[in-house]
C-alpha cells in the first residue's frame, strides 16, 4: 500500500506538540509493516535551518490565487527509517520565526499558507506517484480532503484515491473569513452549513470532517467525547453524524526513546524485573531540583506540562495550600500561560521545602522527572489522548490523572488494587485531591505500589498495534471508493 502523508508538523524537525510525534513516529510502524509512506511537512524556517542543503525533487509547481500565482518547489528530506519525507518550500510564506503565529495572534494569511501546502501535496503526488490513500493531519491539512472533492473532482488521477483525516485536537479548527473561498478558489456553493461553513467563517476542520473518507482521533475515548456538546467545539452534530466513519486509535509511544533501560538521559538504567536504578533516578532528580533530605518514605510528585487551565492548573493551584501539609514533594516543568508561570513560581517560594518550578521546556529534566518520580500528575480538562501518562507507565512513575481521552483510556483504578494508576471523575479540586490522598495512602504500602509499577511498566503502548488498526482503515475507505 502506498500511503502520503501531509501535515503541518513532523519530529524531528517540526514540533509544538504531540501532533508531531505521531506524523514522526506512526510512518515509520507502517513501513516496517512492509507499505511505502512519504511525509509531506512545510519548509519553514527551523526546518530549513535543520536541512539546509535539501535537494530539489520539483523545481517549481504553480499554485494559482484569484489574482496571482505562487510557485513552491517540492525538497528532498530524506528516506529516514524507511519513511520519505518531502518538504513544501514557498519562503514568503513559511520563511517565517514561528509556525502558525506571533505573541500578537496568528498570521493573517494562515487560509493562504496551509491551502497552498494542501495544493502542492497533490500536486507533487501527480509527479511523485499517487497513492492510495492519503492521511491527512488537522486542520493545516484538511483542505486536501475538501480539494480532493472539489477543484480536483474531475481529476481522474484522484478520483478513486481515499483520504483520512485525523483529529488531533478538535479545539483548533481552522477559522478564516468568508471571502477566503475566493482566495482558495473554492466554488461559493460550498460555504453552506452542510459543507465548509460555520458561523459564517470557513472552518477548514470541517470541511475536512465533511469530505474525508474516514476520521480517526488519538483515542477511543475522544472519539466519544468531541461528538458532544462539551469537548465538540460546535462540531459535535456533524461528528455524530459521521459516527460511522470515525475511529479511536490511541497513540503509540516511541520506546526507542522512553525506556529506562536504554535511557541516555537518567542516572541509572532499570528494568521491570530489576528497579534497583530507580531509587538513584529519584536521588538524581531531588538533586537537580535542589531539594535536600528527602526521606524515602516521602513521595515525589512529578510535572512535566504546558502551563494551562486545559492542563487542569487551576486545580493544581486551587488545591495546594492543601497538598503541601502532605507527605510529599512536587517537581514542575513547563511554561505556557504567564499567570500560571507567575503563580507557580510564586507558590515554589512560599513552599520551597516542597514545591519546585523551572518555567522551560528542557528534554533531559523531563527524562528525570519521568525516572524519578514516584507519581506523575495529569489532571487535565481534557485531553485528546496524553503521552507522558504512558512515559511514566514505563518508568514505573505511577500516573494521576482526570478521567478524560486517552487518560482514561490508559490508566485503569481498581478499587482493591490491581490497577496502573489513580484517576478523578470529578470537574473539581476536590476531586484531583482525592486521587492525591489516594495516592499517598496506596504508597505507603511499598509491596503494593511496586507491584503497580511493574503492571504499568509490563504494559505495550508500542505503535505496532495502532498502525495495524490504521491499515484496516485504509484498507476499508480503499475498498469503499474502488
Amino acid at each position: 500500500m502506498d500511503i502520503v502523508f501531509a501535515a503541518s508538523e513532523c519530529t524531528p524537525w517540526a514540533k509544538t506538540g504531540g501532533l508531531a510525534d505521531v506524523v514522526g513516529a506512526l510512518p515509520r510502524a507502517l513501513a516496517k509493516l512492509g507499505h511505502t509512506v512519504s511525509v509531506f511537512l512545510p519548509y519553514y524556517r527551523q526546518v530549513a535551518k535543520a536541512v539546509p542543503d535539501a535537494a530539489v525533487v520539483l523545481p517549481s509547481i504553480t499554485i494559482p490565487f484569484p489574482s496571482y500565482n505562487r510557485f513552491v518547489r517540492i525538497l528532498d528530506g530524506g528516506l529516514i527509517l524507511g519513511v520519505q519525507h518531502y518538504f513544501v518550500d514557498c519562503p514568503e510564506l513559511f520563511d517565517r520565526e514561528s509556525f502558525y503565529a506571533t505573541p500578537a495572534g496568528d498570521y493573517a494569511d494562515n487560509a493562504e499558507r496551509f491551502g497552498l501546502f494542501s495544493r502542492a501535496v497533490i500536486e507533487a503526488t501527480k509527479v511523485l506517484g499517487v497513492p492510495d490513500v492519503f492521511h491527512v493531519h488537522d486542520w493545516q491539512a484538511a483542505m486536501i480532503a475538501v480539494l480532493l472533492r472539489s477543484v480536483y473532482f474531475f481529476d481522474p488521477v484522484f478520483r478513486r484515491v481515499p483520504v483520512v483525516l485525523s483529529i488531533h485536537n478538535a479545539g483548533y479548527q481552522g477559522w478564516f473569513p468568508p471571502q477566503t473561498m475566493e482566495t482558495l478558489l473554492l466554488p461559493w456553493d460550498m460555504f453552506t452549513y452542510q459543507k465548509l461553513e460555520q458561523n459564517d467563517t470557513l472552518n477548514f476542520l470541517k470541511g475536512g470532517i465533511v469530505y474525508a473518507d474516514a476520521l480517526t482521533t488519538v483515542s477511543q475515548k475522544y472519539a466519544q467525547e468531541i461528538q458532544t456538546g462539551e469537548f465538540g467545539n460546535g462540531l459535535d452534530s456533524l461528528l455524530r453524524q459521521r459516527s460511522g466513519d470515525l475511529f479511536g486509535i490511541l497513540n503509540g509511544v516511541d520506546y526507542d526513546e522512553w525506556d529506562p533501560a536504554v535511557d541516555p538521559h537518567i542516572s541509572a538504567h532499570y528494568t521491570v524485573d530489576k528497579l534497583d536504578g530507580k531509587s538513584e533516578c529519584r536521588r538524581d532528580l531531588l538533586h537537580a531540583f535542589g531539594l535536600e533530605g528527602v526521606g524515602e518514605e516521602t513521595a515525589v510528585i512529578g510535572v512535566v506540562s504546558r502551563f494551562a487551565t486545559q492542563k487542569g492548573f487551576d486545580f493544581i493551584v486551587a488545591i495546594m495550600d492543601r497538598l503541601v501539609r502532605e507527605d510529599m514533594v512536587l517537581v514542575m516543568l513547563g511554561n505556557g500561560e504567564e499567570y500560571y508561570e507567575r503563580l507557580l513560581t510564586e507558590m515554589a517560594a512560599r513552599y520551597p521545602g516542597k514545591v519546585r518550578v523551572q518555567v522551560k521546556y528542557d528534554n533531559v529534566i523531563a527524562h528525570k522527572i519521568e525516572a524519578g518520580s514516584d507519581m506523575f500528575l495529569m489532571p487535565s480538562r481534557y485531553e485528546p489522548c496524553g503521552l507522558n501518562q504512558i512515559y511514566s507507565l514505563k518508568y514505573g512513575t505511577i500516573p494521576i490523572v482526570r478521567a478524560t481521552g486517552g487518560l482514561d483510556d490508559t490508566i485503569d483504578e481498581q478499587p482493591f488494587g490491581g490497577g496502573n494508576g489513580f484517576k478523578f471523575w470529578g470537574y473539581d479540586p476536590k476531586s484531583l485531591m482525592d486521587a492525591i490522598g489516594r495516592a499517598l495512602g496506596t504508597f505507603q504500602n511499598k509491596d503494593e505500589w511496586t507491584r503497580m509499577m511493574r503492571r504499568g511498566m509490563a504494559q505495550d503502548f508500542s505503535w505496532e498495534k495502532p498502525a495495524h488498526e490504521y491499515v484496516r482503515v485504509y484498507e476499508r475507505v480503499i475498498e469503499n471508493r474502488s
